[in-house]
Formats: structure tokens, sequence, C-alpha cells
């Protein structure tokens, strides 16, 4: 399982991420990787996390840029002291890459903002990097 976390403007972002043998066909060039992301308010403002911004990258370099409105179908609504969990997962054509990227947050003010999505890791267990 491998970790990241990054804070903007008070908004904490933290991931977790493994590989899922159940999801994967390495013998099709096919490796699925789950990943965990708790979003915690640790700031005075009410915020919603209105769209996301990934940079998705494998081991060979490729890289793919994926944005949409909200995660997993929700646009959360976070009060101060208040977290939202999800689990998504992402397909990579090789064993190891990497996932980065922002979330764009609104303040029930209108103040619109990004919040860092630090680097991690997506890789298979035993691979050799």
């Amino acid at each position: 399982m491998y970790e990241s976390e990054a804070v903007t403007r008070g908004i904490r972002v933290h991931v977790t991420s493994q590989y899922s043998a159940e999801h994967s066909q390495p013998s099709q060039n096919q490796w699925f990787f789950l990943y965990t992301i708790e979003i915690s308010n640790e700031s005075g403002d009410t915020v919603q996390l209105v769209s996301r911004h990934w940079i998705i990258t494998t081991s060979e370099n490729e890289t793919q840029e994926v944005r949409g409105p909200g995660v997993v179908g929700k646009q959360p609504v976070l009060a101060p002291g208040e977290s939202f969990e999800y689990t998504s997962g992402c397909p990579l054509s090789t064993p190891f890459g990497t996932m980065q990227g922002t979330y764009q947050m609104a303040t029930t003010e209108g103040d619109n903002f990004e919040v860092e999505i630090a680097p991690f890791a997506l890789t298979e267990p035993y691979t050799v990097h």
C-alpha cells in the first residue's frame, strides 16, 4: 500500500493506493489499482468539491489526463471539521505508474481554488522499478 498527503488552504487530501490482482490481467498488459481518498476540511470555510483533474503516468512515461465533475458521481459539501472518503480505480498498461492532480473547490462565498493531490504510486507488488 502506498500513501501521499497534501494540504492546500486547510483542505487535507490523504491517498492510499494498492494493486488489485482480481481486476488485473498482466498477460494482456492490464494492471488495475484501487485508491482511497479522504478529503478533510481543516479550514474555517464550508467548501464544495466541484471537479477533478488527474494526471496519470505509466512507467513508459505515457501520460493521460482525466477531467470531470465531482468524484464518484458526487460533489460533496464539507463544513469545517467534516471529511469525505471514497474509493475508485485506475487501469494501467504497465505494472507501475503514478497519479497526481487537483480538485477544484468552491467556498459558499463563491471563491474558487485548486487543492493539490500529491503524487502517489501505483505499483504491482514484487515488481522491480
